[in-house]
């Protein structure tokens, strides 16, 4: 398989596609180097530090039902507002008192270049392409698609990406459905919306860390909702978001973090996560990088751009499966 220096693989054009603009990103001077290529498992982090990195406008506002800002309600006193955050405080206590719900992490860099709309992910020695994600350009402004925040597989030298995935669990549901059973359906609610929002904060915590670790930290004494308003170098990003759409994704992500092995997180066969209290992003430097979303016609020609490259290689696949016939 191609390697870093070298031309990327072969691309295919549908019939349907229609030529779009490209986008004005440009080059990176100088890529950030990771500190390392290896593979990180986070067995059991400190689930009380994650809590802090919950974004309380999803939690209160958008799970549990409050009507207005709940910080400023909670700081004029609110009498509601103050009763949730009690009953959210001893579901948190519960949580940090069980063995069976914990929080777990595997995050690594890896090598890789964009070859179009193509992010080609390599080994560790820049040798070997390991998977390839095949994302959406935006038809209109301002023309963006993912594989632009990475150098070009002609650049003629390295770009890096980061993969990772983060999970609180796996006795959430048991302890769920037991509360529910009891009639206790607040807590029971509760409890599963901080497993949720416990790992999208993960997320924020490690991909905090990951800045730090590919050498642009953010600012000291950085205010949290700058983080939540992702006010930071680089994007962060899963699939099923407006610019990467596609949740089967999910599968090289999954393999090349070999997930369900480290942190006992598997895939439904709709491409969904179990637990459900789980995330899975990758992660660009690019000082450009943004949020962008596709519009309904970019994601039907990807679609089909998809199926057309699957259907073209399907002639060359069976050459190469076929048996071998000796000829005298």
């Amino acid at each position: 398989t191609r390697g870093l220096q070298a031309a990327g693989p072969k691309r295919y054009r549908a019939a349907e596609e229609v030529p779009t603009r490209r986008s004005a990103v440009s080059p990176v001077d100088e890529v950030p180097l990771p500190p390392d290529l290896r593979l990180h498992v986070i067995g059991d982090y400190d689930l009380d530090a994650i809590f802090r990195y919950i974004n309380p406008a999803m939690l209160y506002t958008r799970h549990l039902g409050f009507k207005g800002k709940f910080d400023e309600a909670i700081a004029a006193g609110n009498v509601k507002a103050t009763e949730l955050r009690q009953q959210v405080a001893a579901v948190e206590a519960v949580m940090l008192a069980r063995d069976d719900i914990t929080a777990k992490a595997v995050f690594r860099f890896f090598p890789a270049h964009s070859d179009g709309e193509t992010l080609l992910i390599y080994s560790g020695d820049g040798r070997t392409v390991l998977e390839r994600f095949r994302f959406g350009r935006r038809s209109a402004e301002p023309y963006l698609c993912l594989a632009d925040f990475v150098l070009p597989v002609d650049a003629g030298r390295a770009d890096y990406v980061c993969l990772f995935a983060t999970t609180v669990g796996p006795g959430v549901r048991k302890l769920a459905e037991q509360w529910k059973e009891q009639g206790d359906y607040l807590k029971s609610h509760i409890l599963q919306v901080l497993a949720l929002e416990g790992a999208e904060a993960f997320a924020e915590l490690l991909h905090q860390k990951v800045r730090e670790m590919w050498s642009f930290p953010d600012p000291p004494a950085r205010p949290m909702m700058d983080l939540f308003k992702a006010k930071y170098r680089g994007v962060r990003v899963s699939f099923g978001y407006p610019a990467c759409p596609r949740l089967e994704d999910q599968e090289p992500l999954f393999r090349l973090l070999d997930v369900e092995k480290h942190i006992a997180v598997h895939l439904t066969e709709g491409y969904m996560m179990e637990p459900e209290g789980s995330v899975t992003a990758l992660v660009f430097h690019h000082p450009e990088a943004k949020y962008f979303n596709l519009l309904p016609e970019d994601i039907e020609r990807l679609e089909r751009e998809i199926d057309e490259e699957r259907r073209c290689r399907e002639p060359e696949l069976d050459l190469l499966h076929a048996p071998v016939v000796d000829t005298p």
